[in-house]
């Protein structure tokens, strides 16, 4: 299976980031990759076995699905592998680099559609969370 990577740096510490990143509260505000897009609910039950879902729907309601995953590994505020309903696997890590916190994604890609599309769809929801993580 074919791995995609995605990578940002966030002008924010690893701490905040995590949180930012990890917490409900705040992936309901960067989950989704334009703003005709929305993510109205999500929950994260942080602990290996514990479930991710996010749900990720087009602000006009023409379409939308849930982003599911659980839990491998975690290592708080360093980095988490989860696996998908489809058994792709997704690792997350974030490197402190003084006052920021380059983050690093790694994922199998899916066989439905182009390996760019995935890559820059994902990219998309990376710097849509790097935007709202400095800007709060």
């Amino acid at each position: 299976m074919e791995k995609i990577t995605i990578e940002t740096t966030v002008d924010r510490d690893s701490k905040k980031v995590w949180d930012q990143y990890t917490n409900p509260e705040h992936i309901v505000h960067w989950n989704f990759a334009d703003p005709s897009w929305q993510c109205p609910s999500a929950e994260n039950d942080l602990r290996v076995g514990g479930k991710f879902k996010a749900r990720m729907e087009a602000k006009d309601g023409s379409f939308g699905f849930d982003f599911e995953a659980v839990y491998d590994e975690i290592t708080p505020e360093k980095s988490f592998t989860y696996t998908m309903p489809d058994s792709r696997v997704v690792q997350v890590t974030f490197q402190s680099k003084e006052a920021s916190t380059h983050i690093k994604i790694v994922f199998d890609a899916e066989k439905e559609n182009p390996i760019e599309m995935q890559k820059d769809g994902w990219q998309s929801i990376l710097n849509n969370f790097k935007k709202y993580s400095e800007s709060i």
